[in-house]
């Protein structure tokens, strides 16, 4: 199986790897120091779900382990990657302050390779940002998941990778010339009451995004805690997004703790998801979705355009029933909800492109998944809301009790006001790291040139709603999960 981007040929020469391969002492202060005369040009940690990708995962760990040292290759199941850094990087100081040349070298010159879901390369990414290193190691990830949209953003694919030696070879190849180009950082702080009675939380601990690095009640003394108040915070880099999309994540998610052995093959899965589309009334949504759960009635939006902006009310169409904040042009497993906006558009909105690091979310609006279709035609977008430093959403009691949402393809059921009482959910900007790009990266870059400039001349539509057009039009590149009607589906027998 190939990774989705042109491999050269396998480069057999054990002399290459040496390029990677970082020695024991390093990692452990017992070891018996090597006589390693040159440092390697990158030396790289490997971090893997071995859970990810079926047996893909564990087979991708034991290759790894075979080729470099198996103390620079680490299963995230067994030590999580906080731990391992601090770890490391400890070790590294003190190698340093007893002037060795080759752990300084070492320490400036580390790559770090995350094979995984998107949750999984998340949870790597947020480690990184938090631990605030004086040199942070630039990211590789590894499509190991069922969207991949990380991988798929900085072109290392989104097809389930091979596992044997020349196929790990070759990605470390693709390390090797890949470039380093920096991707916001967004916190999210979520508040609710604290229930009168029942539960300590309002969401039981099980049901969080678990790829949210630091996603969890804040302690007592922290300054976001307000009391009477659950104030759960975390992380993400590739999206936020609320209602009937979140929805079908979630009743995925659901089916896949409950038949875990149904979901080991990366195109199943895909199958799977566009068909609970179709059974949870995507397709439908006007027999299966009352208005009343339309983000509209759901929530107040407020938006801050800039840095030094102040909050402003986000209007938001009354048939929108999905909402996406998008940091990456990739959302359900490669399509791009903002699309390329037309120069007039750009004018009349003071649009600008969307790129990874310039510190705003492109967020975008969706009716159905009819409405999701049009992303399948050249030029085709959601409905363009706002461009955001800050966002934030404001849940009053209503006709729903609960709403779904989702982050970096992680799902939740989320319990909705029940008296006079408001859910907050608020975004904003946090940070950056590094991460390793290759010459089919999508991501653009405000500090690169030649991202300034885009393909086409954008659409030509006059407006955000635009309609969907017949199927056999529908230029059909990616797994487009959410929006993929089944070939095996009837959708006259949906209703």
């Amino acid at each position: 199986m190939q990774l989705g981007l042109r491999m050269a040929e396998p480069n057999p020469n054990p002399e290459f790897l040496k390029e990677f391969y970082i020695p024991t002492y390093i990692f452990n202060e017992e070891a018996e120091i090597s006589n390693v005369v040159d440092p390697p040009k990158f030396p790289v940690l490997v971090f893997i779900n071995s859970k990810s990708g079926g047996q893909l995962g564990g087979d991708l760990l034991k290759t790894y382990q075979t080729i470099l040292n198996e103390h620079q290759v680490f299963d995230v199941g067994e030590e999580t990657p906080d731990k391992v850094l601090r770890r490391l990087y400890t070790r590294l100081e003190k190698l340093k302050q007893e002037n060795a040349e080759f752990a300084a070298t070492v320490h400036e010159r580390l790559r770090i390779i995350v094979a995984g879901g998107d949750g999984t390369a998340g949870w790597l990414l947020g480690v990184v940002c938090d631990l605030k290193l004086p040199h942070p190691p630039p990211i590789a990830t590894v499509p190991l998941g069922t969207g991949n949209n990380l991988p798929f953003s900085f072109g290392w694919g989104k097809k389930n990778p091979g596992t044997d030696h020349n196929s790990v070879v070759s990605f470390l190849e693709q390390v090797m010339k890949a470039k380093e180009m920096k991707i916001d950082n967004w916190h999210i702080l979520m508040r609710m009451r604290a229930p009168k009675e029942g539960a300590c939380d309002p969401i039981a601990p099980l049901e969080l995004p678990h790829s949210l690095h630091a996603f969890g009640r804040v302690s007592s003394s922290d300054e976001m805690n307000m009391e009477g108040y659950h104030t759960f915070r975390g992380g993400f880099w590739n999206y936020f997004s609320m209602g009937m999309d979140a929805q079908v994540s979630y009743a995925f998610h659901s089916e896949r703790k409950l038949h875990p052995e149904k979901f080991k093959n990366q195109l199943v899965n895909q199958k799977t998801y566009a068909k609970l589309g179709c059974t949870q009334g995507w397709f439908a949504a006007s027999l299966f979705h009352p208005s009343s759960r339309n983000v509209a009635q759901l929530a107040k939006v407020k938006v801050m355009k800039g840095h030094n902006s102040q909050w402003e009310d986000l209007p938001i169409p009354h048939s929108i029933r999905s909402i996406v904040c998008l940091n990456l042009p990739s959302f359900s497993g490669g399509l791009n909800p903002w699309g390329t906006p037309s120069a007039r558009k750009k004018h009349d909105r003071d649009l600008t492109p969307p790129y990874v690091d310039d510190g705003l979310l492109e967020v975008v609006g969706f009716r159905d998944a009819w409405h999701g279709l049009v992303l399948l035609a050249p030029n085709g977008h959601g409905t363009r809301l706002a461009q955001a430093h800050r966002i934030r959403f404001e849940f009053h009691k209503g006709a729903a009790d609960h709403t779904f949402m989702r982050i970096d393809g992680e799902p939740w059921k989320q319990p909705l006001p029940s008296d006079d009482d408001t859910v907050v959910v608020e975004i904003s900007h946090l940070g950056q790291v590094n991460m390793l790009a290759t010459q089919n990266c999508r991501s653009k870059s405000i500090h690169d040139p030649s991202s300034t400039h885009y393909n086409g001349d954008g659409d030509e539509d006059d407006s955000d709603e635009a309609d969907p057009k017949t199927e056999d039009e529908f230029r059909k590149f990616g797994a487009a999960d959410t929006f993929r009607i089944p070939d095996d589906v009837d959708i006259s027998r949906l209703s």
